[in-house]
């Protein structure tokens, strides 16, 4: 995917004059009075993340002026590369660090584009690499987002559980890790009996993909959910319910993207990623509302309805991350629609254990424009998930508190002394905004890197 930053300036390069939204009256009147009356007269505000370009003598364009102030983030850098027409453009002056990053990622995710079953269309500008721009950092943020955009996007024919563990091997082979895949009634015998269960009725085996990388430093262990499609299972989703679910695995992707961020990086870590990769089908071996099932915790969990399966995939995997006691645990899901009701789509919803990680999540997120926003592990509400036959039910009647009844019962799997975050995201950009078209996203992605390096980085 052609991210449409270049290394140098060609000849007709456009020159971009960044001006904060302070000092526009005073660069304004240092300008050509022809120049004045022409951005007047089409309308140029002088606002916060407003452009215009300015006509030279001959009438092709001298400059563009971008106009910044404190609110300005990446996504307004993505809102002038989708505003400029198709040229090359190099930014005046040195920005801060921070602010090149910012300016040349922005620029990158406008031009993305999902291309699998056509030929492009987009026809976005190119910008001269900022001179403050820290490119690797860069490089490997876009190639990670753009990651995890095309296996989203990509529809459950072409991404079911065999192609997820297949993305997941390529990703490990490209880092030198080592990525061992659990399929079918093997996962019986490795006692990831809710993976199994979930799984079983589709002709997409499911999988436990299980990846590792370095051999030294701190434990980080990512856990993502793979429901590559979910019909609902015999709980069956109605047709507008299941349209959007291959998306379903967009956990699995996020963290398949967040791996790739650590590993290009080098962080000196001890890298663990595990996915449950299943699609929750319906088939005369389906399994069924109020069954028992067990579970590599060895707890037992009633199931409550076929269409909660996401917690239950999740759970195994999460009961097997904490026998390493990481260091960091985080976990990636599409997971309920109660958390899309509490804090939309545009917000990662964020349950954790540790104050203290919970803290540094949101500083970075609000640092990286990756919005986040802590829900509570209320406690009390434990009591919902209790059954009369089983340790726990996989959900509570009644639908209250459905995204924090959710969180806790992932919490049931997960060791008190194993700090954990758990991200409930959408995944899903139900509209098109610069950098951020229509389809599968990325979300508390960028943050939850920006922590890592910070907590591990040496």
């Amino acid at each position: 995917m052609p991210h449409n930053l270049i290394a140098r300036a060609r000849r007709d390069t456009i020159p971009i004059a960044v001006v904060a939204a302070t000092n526009v009256v005073a660069w304004l009147r240092k300008l050509p009075k022809a120049q004045r009356n022409w951005l007047t007269q089409s309308g140029f505000t002088g606002k916060n993340d407003s452009s215009a370009l300015l006509p030279n003598a001959r009438g092709g364009v001298e400059r563009a002026i971008f106009v910044t102030d404190k609110d300005s983030d990446l996504w307004s850098w993505s809102g002038l590369a989708a505003a400029l027409p198709k040229a090359s453009y190099r930014l005046e002056g040195r920005l801060a660090k921070a602010t090149a990053n910012d300016a040349a990622l922005g620029w990158g995710l406008a031009a993305y584009e999902f291309t699998r079953y056509r030929k492009a269309k987009l026809d976005r500008p190119e910008l001269v690499w900022p001179a403050n721009a820290d490119r690797a950092a860069v490089r490997h943020t876009l190639d990670a987002t753009t990651l995890v955009r095309d296996l989203i996007n990509t529809p459950a024919e072409d991404m079911g559980p065999s192609q997820l563990a297949s993305a997941a091997r390529s990703l490990g082979r490209r880092f030198g890790a080592r990525t061992r895949v659990i399929a079918g009634d093997a996962l019986l015998k490795a006692n990831y009996p809710m993976i199994h269960t979930v799984g079983r009725a589709s002709d997409d085996a499911p999988r436990l993909i299980d990846m590792r990388w370095g051999s030294r430093g701190p434990r980080v262990t990512l856990v993502g959910k793979g429901v590559c499609f979910d019909t609902g299972g015999l709980d069956l989703k109605p047709a507008a319910g299941m349209l959007r679910m291959k998306k379903d695995m967009g956990g699995a992707a996020h963290v398949l993207g967040l791996a790739s961020m650590i590993m290009a990086t080098k962080l000196p870590i001890r890298l663990r990623i595990l996915i449950g990769a299943v699609e929750n089908a319906v088939a005369g071996n389906a399994y069924r509302p109020w069954d028992v099932l067990a579970t590599r915790k060895g707890i037992t969990v009633e199931n409550a309805n076929t269409d909660a399966e996401g917690r239950l995939v999740l759970g195994d995997c999460l009961a097997e991350a904490s026998r390493d006691k990481p260091d960091l645990l985080l976990d990636y899901a599409t997971l309920t629609g109660a958390s899309r009701v509490a804090v939309g789509i545009e917000l990662a919803a964020l349950y954790c254990n540790d104050d203290a990680l919970a803290k540094d999540l949101e500083k970075h997120a609000n640092a990286a424009a990756d919005p986040l926003w802590r829900l509570p592990l209320h406690k009390p509400y434990r009591r919902m998930l209790d059954s009369k036959v089983a340790d726990i039910s996989s959900a509570s009647e009644g639908g209250f508190a459905g995204g924090i009844t959710a969180a806790l019962f992932l919490q049931e799997f997960v060791d008190d002394d194993v700090p954990w975050a758990h991200f409930d995201i959408m995944a899903w950009n139900t509209t098109t905004r610069p950098g951020r078209p229509e389809g599968g996203d990325a979300q508390a992605m960028r943050a939850a890197f920006a922590l890592i390096s910070e907590r591990f980085g040496g």
